[in-house]
């Protein structure tokens, strides 16, 4: 029997399409090419996180942890959310250890959301964010946003408020855009919050990337705030580790109990012997770890924006994330191959062997990323100087 066709499977699955950035990823790889689509930052992994990582393994820390994490784990987040974030957070049992922070926010939006509920989200958005917040069967509100020189704009929000809407996603630094919210902006959104009861998931992945004197203020530091937010971080992107799926949550303890129980359900625990090695990125980098990251990142910012520049695109440097959200449109008026995003991506990759991803990617209706392309510099520098004289070389 053919189960592909003799048995129909759920309407939650039976919506679900590979990403365009997946899709683009396997095409870069068909002509060996550079992919600066997927943010798949494959930087080598700091020695002492290695390290501790081996010494688990040959330690034999194999079994369950709490579901949560380990407790030495949750109370280095702890200290870490109170230091560098500011949260008045208080216990590690306010912790919660996921598989990811794409694992951490399935389950704070699962415990959170359901079928029902109205929720808020800003374009552009991160696609796992919206495809996550559609499985719970909530009903997604967009709202724009924009990029870097952007400002949020607390009247719009209010628009899309109803009597229905329970939280609000926010992504600061962001995916795709590289805006910061700054302190002022957070501090409005709080106010409609607090107007209308609504709690927030703050995606804070890229929380240490920032770029020309940009804070990143954490919206669960602010006052009143911390009882309504799920705050989310992990560890793949600063410390270079996105395949071991390590992140985390921070939460009042109601919220964090119930999260830490829909963690169970759903992944167990996160994997044990890499729980011990981050236990590293608190306790044995160098002081300078994330100043130099900052600067590294800063000068593959430059390399890529001023690329981009050079061969025609509009860009908006990014403040924070490691990212760029490029316009081609004034390029597409005057060169073949620039029609749209898609026929914009064939082009880089078929003539310059270089992925990104289609702006369709990060908003409701595709035509507002017609003219986008998404690329991502977390690349080692002299595969990211390839990148930019192959774009050069195509389109100089």
């Amino acid at each position: 029997m053919d189960l592909t066709t003799a048995v129909p499977v759920a309407d939650r699955a039976a919506a679900l399409e590979q990403s365009d950035i997946r899709s683009v990823t396997r095409r870069v790889e068909e002509v060996g090419g550079i992919n600066l689509g997927q943010g798949v930052c494959d930087l080598p992994t700091p020695q002492p996180i290695r390290d501790r990582a081996h010494r688990a393994i040959r330690n034999d820390e194999s079994i369950y942890s709490h579901y949560a994490g380990i407790e030495p784990l949750r109370r280095a987040i702890l200290e870490k959310e109170r230091t560098y974030n500011d949260l008045p957070a208080t216990s590690p049992e306010e912790v919660v250890v996921g598989v990811g922070s794409t694992g951490a926010f399935v389950a704070a939006a699962f415990t959170l959301l359901e079928a029902g509920d109205d929720v808020i989200l800003f374009e552009p958005f991160y696609g796992y964010h919206r495809n996550i917040l559609e499985l719970t069967g909530a009903t997604i509100h967009y709202v724009p946003l924009g990029g870097p020189e952007s400002t949020f704009d607390p009247a719009v929000v209010e628009e899309a408020v109803g009597p229905a809407t329970k939280a609000v996603v926010v992504n600061t630094p962001a995916n795709p855009s590289g805006k910061v919210w700054s302190r002022g902006e957070l501090n409005a959104l709080l106010d409609l919050m607090k107007r209308h009861d609504l709690v927030a998931l703050t995606d804070e992945i890229y929380e240490y990337m920032l770029y020309d004197d940009h804070d990143h203020v954490s919206l669960a530091s602010l006052p009143g705030a911390y009882e309504r937010t799920i705050t989310l971080s992990g560890f793949s992107k600063a410390y270079n580790v996105t395949g071991w799926r390590l992140g985390y949550g921070v939460a009042p303890p109601p919220i964090a109990e119930k999260m830490g129980l829909m963690n169970d359900l759903l992944y167990i625990c996160a994997p044990r012997p890499l729980q011990h090695a981050a236990l590293a990125a608190f306790e044995d980098l160098d002081e300078g770890y994330v100043s130099q990251l900052q600067a590294d990142y800063a000068t593959r910012r430059t390399l890529m924006c001023e690329t981009l520049e050079e061969i025609g695109f509009d860009v908006p440097w990014p403040d924070g994330a490691y990212y760029v959200l490029a316009s081609f449109e004034d390029l597409a008026a005057v060169r073949a191959g620039f029609a749209d995003d898609a026929a914009a991506c064939t082009t880089l990759i078929e003539e310059a062997k270089i992925g990104s991803v289609t702006g369709r990617s990060f908003y409701e209706d595709p035509a507002d990323g017609r003219y986008q392309l998404r690329f991502c510099f977390a690349k080692e520098i002299p595969v990211l100087e390839q990148a930019c004289e192959q774009l050069r070389a195509a389109f100089g």
